[in-house]
C-alpha cells in the first residue's frame, strides 16, 4: 500500500478510498496479465483451469472428480465443467469408484499426457514472461507472499 499523504499525516484523516490501490484491484490486474500471456503462449486451446486440472491429475491420478477440484481450488461446479470439457477432448476418461458407485475416477489418457508433454515448455515461458519484470530474490519474495495469502 502507497505510504501515508501529508494530508493523512496532517489531519489524521484517513485517505480516500482508491480501488486501483486495494490488493484485490491488483492482484485482478496481475493474474489478467497472467492470463493474455498464457492465452497467447498456450497450444490445444487450453484454458488456465484445463492446465491446472490437467498437470494436477497427472500428478494425483487416478482420483475423484471432488478431490482433483480441491486440490486445483476450484469448486464443484468449476471443476465438473472443467472435466466435461477434457473428457469431451478426450484427454481425461472417467471410470466408476468400486468403492462408491456415485463417484468417478479420473485419470488422464495417452492424448492427455501428451498435450501436457506439448505445452510443458509454454506454460514454463508463461510464468517466466509473467515475472520478468522482477529479480529472482523478488520472484521467490512475491510467490512467498502470495502462499502465505492462500
Amino acid at each position: 500500500m502507497p505510504a501515508e499523504t501529508d494530508r493523512e499525516k496532517t489531519s489524521g484523516e484517513p485517505a480516500a478510498y482508491r480501488v486501483d490501490q486495494q490488493i484485490g484491484f491488483l492482484l485482478r490486474q496481475a493474474n489478467q496479465r497472467h492470463v493474455a500471456i498464457f492465452n497467447a503462449r498456450m497450444g490445444d486451446r487450453l484454458t488456465t483451469t484445463q492446465w491446472s486440472a490437467l498437470t494436477k491429475l497427472q500428478d494425483i491420478q487416478p482420483t475423484s472428480q471432488n478431490h482433483l477440484g480441491r486440490e486445483t481450488a476450484m469448486d464443484a461446479a468449476t471443476i465438473k465443467g472443467v472435466i466435461d470439457r477434457l473428457v469431451a477432448r478426450g484427454y481425461v476418461e472417467t471410470s466408476p469408484d468400486p468403492e462408491d458407485g456415485r463417484r468417478l475416477i479420473l485419470s488422464l489418457t495417452e492424448e492427455g499426457d501428451a498435450v501436457i508433454a506439448r505445452n510443458l515448455d509454454a506454460a514454463r515461458a508463461v510464468s517466466e514472461e509473467t515475472l520478468a519484470a522482477l529479480d529472482p530474490g523478488e520472484r521467490r519474495l512475491l510467490l512467498d507472499l502470495i502462499r502465505r495469502l492462500s
